[in-house]
């Protein structure tokens, strides 16, 4: 069984480590904090400023219930209507569509220098932060969730709309958690790539070399008094 990466040739392997002499690797430069932070703020505003439009939104997309009022209860119009269930697949699009928009375009922004951790706690915190602004926005904008005085002030016999709310909470989740997937998904596919460390057989001739490691070409360390080729020292060729 063959190593990969290994040159062919019984005696190449070994040939390939005499007089081969690496230098170390430099450091990785650390990015600053500061930068990092500020970047991670930025993308959770943007964020949460992007909930207020999702809130407006799942107020005017969601199905509304009716009730109606009537001489001894409050009954639905529907009773096997499905608008509660309507409501939360509405908020769950809007936060597939809101996480998929702010990974794209965090990604775009950032793919020169190689996105980095506070790109994605910043979707994250700002994806959950949206998500719950546009809930409160949602019911906020809608009725109120006091059905009798909502029934009160619409009459009897009168249908009128119940507060908007949101059965699972679990969908607050759909927004953080779809930004985090496209963003993993295009740094896989299209992020920034690192070149690859030559082999570990790799000789010194296939290993970067600084100028400044050489040793310097001096005349004084040439050897001097070479022997000389005479014609006279050449063997005669044998008949």
């Amino acid at each position: 069984m063959t190593v990969p990466n290994t040159p062919a040739g019984p005696d190449a392997r070994a040939d390939s480590f005499e007089g081969a002499s690496y230098l170390p690797e430099a450091p990785r430069p650390r990015r600053p904090l500061l930068p990092e932070l500020l970047i991670g703020l930025l993308i959770t505003a943007v964020g949460a400023l992007l909930g207020l439009l999702v809130g407006v939104l799942w107020f005017h997309l969601a199905p509304r219930v009716m009730l109606v009022a009537g001489t001894d209860a409050i009954r639905y119009v529907d009773p096997e209507g499905e608008q509660r269930a309507g409501a939360d697949s509405v908020f769950v699009l809007l936060g597939l569509g809101a996480g998929l928009l702010t990974a794209l375009v965090a990604f775009l922004l950032t793919r020169r220098r190689g996105g980095g951790i506070s790109v994605a706690a910043g979707l994250a915190a700002g994806g959950l932060a949206g998500s719950v602004i546009a809930w409160k926005l949602g019911m906020w904008l809608g009725p109120s969730t006091n059905v009798l005085a909502n029934a009160k002030h619409a009459g009897l016999g009168v249908d009128f709309s119940a507060a908007i709310q949101l059965g699972s909470h679990g969908a607050l989740l759909v927004w953080p958690i779809t930004a985090m997937v496209v963003l993993l998904a295009l740094s896989a596919a299209f992020g920034k790539r690192e070149e690859d460390p030559p082999p570990y057989w790799a000789g010194p001739q296939d290993s970067p070399v600084r100028q400044d490691s050489l040793p310097e070409n001096r005349p004084e360390d040439r050897p001097e008094n070479l022997p000389e080729d005479r014609p006279a020292d050449r063997p005669e060729p044998t008949a």
